[in-house]
């Protein structure tokens, strides 16, 4: 046999071999989970961060009051150790957990709870999920600044070990929110160490600096190479951990992180590469893992440029979007094709409101907007952010769009932290955007485009789409608030502030050895119930 065939089956079994054993624990014996997670996180500040990777990275360094049960979805301790609710469903009192520390070994107090909440909801930080703590009393008036008292927003701290929080209204969810950053508790002394209270940017996140109250604390962070965390002692049920470190790569590039699980340089994906789920679906079922997902994948229009402030020219690009064929013939792991925006039975919510595929339609719409064929139609810019998948994914709305209406569109491709920028900046025509869900249910994702939302980043402003979703939070009825509910999805549909394209399936790759990852909805992982087994020799 040629020496150089024999060495490429030689080198070709290493790199299979490699997938199979390399990693998970180190020289010292210790278990090293290596993560994919896509992109570089914007901050490891809770209250400044609005993405998935985000989440994923935060989770494993603060902990909220409640926590998931992720194979049944329910509310299980988290730092506060148990909670009573009122019978109105409006007051819910907290009992801390005993033992519970922030990682210097500082104790962690209802205190730090009211400090973090009223630093969210202060204007001046300017966070962008400050909404998401809209539901307590008056906090939605104290983050506009009409309310200047923070005594008055419904946080009460009763002693160190209790917290009382009171709701402007009955709200079926609130326990699960808990496992949002926003709602996670922040250092003030390390905090203040390095600004004001609405310093943005500063110190206190680095390594080094960075307190936090979760399972991990913060141990390396190099922007663009990896973030570490390594085991907390100091966590209030720190013998639970199983895994010494948990490291995170923002690997933006599908193809190099299913090139890297391969070498066996990473044990949990992000995703996989769409040309790659077939061969994985024959060969290696073993490693692929797909499951049920709430997101949706759409664009948004800025509605503060011409051509977008339009409905009709909105209307028309949503009309020629083939999602079917997007959904049959580009995804490749089960996604549908999505013709709303929340997706389809979401806490028994399903949208009776539609958009379309209709050619001729959008061709009428444009005429009638001035733009015949397109004549006259100023070039449309598609921003997305740095990711061959999304590259695909607007290279074919391009097509659509190019050959249906007679559009002249471009694509402009950023990094992560650039891209979100542009988009709350509203310096872009159309971007490509995606929603997974905090919570299961439809109005997390509906009150993305209240007007002035941190999430809104379209310029969309309603009345009567802020009137139905304020009507749903206060509405305990079930069938009245569905009714809001679908009223805000018909308003948002037929004013094509987006274009909704497909919803998400969750797909990873994961080594065998990586045990207790479990499937759920919000594609969320708990950190520390995630363990490393090798196998037997």
């Amino acid at each position: 046999m040629n020496r150089l065939l024999v060495f490429a089956l030689a080198l070709a079994g290493c790199v299979a071999l490699a997938a199979g054993c390399g990693g998970g624990a180190t020289d010292d014996g210790k278990k090293v989970l290596r993560v994919g997670n896509r992109s570089e996180v914007q901050d490891l500040d809770p209250h400044l961060c609005t993405g998935v990777a985000e989440q994923r990275a935060l989770a494993s360094i603060f902990q909220g009051l409640a926590d998931l049960d992720l194979a049944t979805m329910k509310p299980i301790p988290g730092a506060a150790a148990s909670w009573t609710i009122s019978e109105d469903g409006l007051v819910y009192t907290f009992a801390l957990q005993p033992n519970g520390k922030w990682s210097n070994g500082d104790p962690v107090v209802a205190g730090d709870f009211l400090y973090a909440y009223k630093r969210m909801l202060t204007p001046a930080l300017g966070s962008e999920y400050a909404y998401m703590l809209h539901c307590l009393k008056n906090a939605k008036a104290y983050n506009e600044g009409t309310l200047t008292d923070f005594g008055q927003v419904g946080v009460k701290v009763v002693d160190d070990a209790t917290l009382e929080l009171t709701l402007e209204a009955p709200t079926p969810y609130f326990l699960s929110m808990q496992i949002h950053y926003s709602w996670f508790p922040v250092p003030q002394k390390a905090i203040e160490a390095f600004g004001e209270m609405t310093t943005r940017g500063s110190e206190w996140t680095r390594p080094g600096n960075h307190v936090g109250n979760g399972p991990f604390k913060l141990k390396d962070w190099r922007p663009d190479e990896v973030l570490a965390v390594e085991r907390n002692p100091n966590y209030w049920n720190a013998g639970s951990v199983k895994l010494d470190e948990v490291q995170f790569y923002p690997i933006s590039n599908e193809q190099t992180e299913e090139r890297m699980f391969r070498n066996g340089e990473l044990d949990l994906t992000y995703t996989v590469p769409m040309f790659k789920i077939e061969s994985y679906r024959k060969e290696h079922p073993e490693l692929l893992q797909i499951h049920p997902y709430l997101g949706s994948y759409f664009y948004r229009f800025n509605l503060t440029r011409k051509p977008f402030d339009d409905v009709r020219v909105r209307q028309a690009f949503s009309l020629a979007l083939n999602r079917e064929e997007i959904a049959a013939n580009v995804c490749k792991a089960g996604e549908q094709p999505a013709h709303f925006f929340t997706p389809p039975n979401t806490a028994g919510y399903t949208s009776q409101h539609q958009v379309e595929t209709n050619i001729e339609k959008a061709k009428a719409l444009l005429a009638e907007a001035g733009y015949p064929n397109g004549q006259g139609l100023p070039p449309v810019e598609i921003l997305y952010n740095s990711s061959e998948t999304d590259k695909i994914f607007a290279e074919t709305v391009q097509n659509m769009w190019q050959g249906s209406l007679g559009a002249t569109i471009t694509l402009r491709n950023q990094d992560y932290k650039i891209y979100l920028d542009s988009m709350t900046g509203l310096n872009y025509d159309i971007a490509r955007s995606m929603w997974i869900g905090d919570v299961v249910d439809p109005v997390n994702f509906l009150e993305c485009f209240l007007t002035g939302g941190g999430n809104n980043r379209t310029g969309f402003a309603s009345p009567e789409f802020d009137a139905a979703i304020r009507a749903a939070y206060a509405e305990p009825d079930v069938a009245k608030r569905e009714a809001h509910l679908q009223s805000a999805e018909k308003i948002l549909l037929e004013n094509a502030v987006i274009a909704p394209v497909f919803f998400y399936t969750q797909k990873f790759l994961q080594d065998p050895k990586v045990k207790n990852v479990v499937p759920n909805l919000l594609g969320q992982y708990a950190w520390q119930d995630i363990d490393i087994v090798e196998p037997a020799a």
